[in-house]
């Protein structure tokens, strides 16, 4: 857990390698707002369903036809919102995984690493995606500062998170009005939740990894636990800082001013970067060499 205001954290275990389960589409998302910004693509970019895409362990595209497409914005919102695994396969083929992997490298998580798609019918997914609590924080806190791709990618990325409709992990025992952005994630011994929490004037952000579970019970009230237990804490904090005198010393910065930042991450980049597509969209763990930059 890491004090946005203080830069105070605190954690146990938490560098230790752990299984991501969905966890790992943050950086999945990350990448793709990263291309997205390079402008290798845009939002509107359409990818279509192959075959090897499909999972059906969480969503719905699986059950889509071969062939059907989708723009890179709903793929997006279905990967955070409903954890679609199909949806999340198909921005893994779309950016690469060797990208995904050599970015979250850049940015110093060192536990976080896809060794393939997400495949929720085999054992060996607990090995394939991992991930640690403290990567998860480090990405979030790089996100709720608004330095992660840039200001109006956080700001999106926030937003998406925001949305998320699986609510029963760190949300559940906050209050109605405090936000949250977050993304779970789950296998039958393992639930994970990682999110920024807009507590009043104590935001904070906080990351829960569990694994080897007797149950899912177990999972979800140790989750529930330090949650609450985290909320309560940062009150105290901020209420202390506040007898203190103590401004806040965090507030997300407003978007950039001067014409619409967000234009050219709706607008068809196809014809400009047409070459760019072609590379990105079979790049693979393989691939010699990255997309080309623009």
């Amino acid at each position: 857990m890491l004090d946005l205001n203080t830069g105070y954290h605190a954690g146990l275990n938490a560098a230790r390698s752990m299984p991501a389960a969905s966890t790992i589409k943050l950086p999945v998302m990350v990448e793709v707002f990263n291309q997205l910004q390079a402008g290798h693509f845009d939002l509107n970019r359409r990818v279509t369903l192959q075959r090897s895409d499909r999972d059906y362990g969480s969503g719905t595209i699986c059950d889509a036809p071969v062939g059907s497409s989708y723009p890179v914005s709903t793929l997006l919102e279905k990967m955070i919102d409903v954890s679609d695994n199909t949806a999340t396969n198909m921005l893994i083929r779309l950016v690469g995984r060797r990208n995904i992997n050599r970015e979250m490298h850049e940015l110093g998580l060192v536990q976080t690493h896809l060794a393939g798609d997400v495949r929720t019918d085999g054992w060996e997914i607990r090995q394939t995606l991992r991930t640690s609590p403290a990567d998860l924080v480090r990405l979030l806190s790089m996100m709720a500062r608004g330095e992660l791709v840039d200001n109006w990618s956080s700001k999106e990325m926030i937003s998406i998170l925001e949305a998320d409709r699986i609510n029963t992990l760190l949300p559940a025992p906050l209050p109605d009005d405090v936000a949250i952005a977050h993304k779970t994630g789950s296998f039958f011994d393992t639930l994970n939740d990682a999110g920024i929490v807009f507590a009043s004037e104590s935001p904070y952000v906080i990351a829960v990894m569990t694994t080897a579970l007797r149950s899912q019970n177990a999972g979800r009230s140790f989750i529930h636990s330090i949650s609450h237990l985290a909320y309560v804490d940062e009150l105290s904090v901020a209420r202390w800082r506040t007898s203190m005198g103590m401004a806040p010393g965090f507030s997300q910065q407003p978007a950039a001013t001067g014409g619409q930042p967000d234009v050219h991450y709706w607008s068809d980049a196809s014809a400009a970067h047409a070459g760019d597509a072609s590379v990105l969209q079979s790049v693979d763990e393989s691939a010699p060499t990255p997309p080309p930059t623009p």
